[in-house]
């Protein structure tokens, strides 16, 4: 898939600072529509910040599907690891784990 993100975005330094390719903004989109992958894993494997992701979701989406993301991740405890009771295996041939 080839993402076209707006202006706004590209004016904004964090981002420009970062040249994805489409499918690290695959990788991206999918790792926030998943509801156990949270959003400080986003951050430590792409360097992006909850806004951030928020950012390229709006641009990258349909608005209503934007919408529905958004009812689904809000106050959702395991969208962010402080918030989250649980703790999960996690594999060390994960990327944010490679050397």
């Amino acid at each position: 898939m080839v993402y076209l993100l707006k202006r706004e975005i590209l004016k904004d330094k964090h981002l420009m600072t970062h040249n994805f390719k489409d499918d690290q903004i695959d990788r991206i989109i999918e790792m926030a529509w998943e509801d156990r992958t949270p959003f400080d894993a986003i951050e430590l494997q792409f360097g992006l910040k909850e806004n951030d992701v928020r950012k390229i979701m709006r641009t990258s989406l349909k608005e209503s599907s934007f919408k529905m993301w958004r009812k689904r991740v809000t106050g959702r405890k395991t969208k962010h690891i402080q918030k989250s009771e649980t703790t999960r295996f996690k594999s060390k041939n994960q990327r944010a784990n490679r050397v």
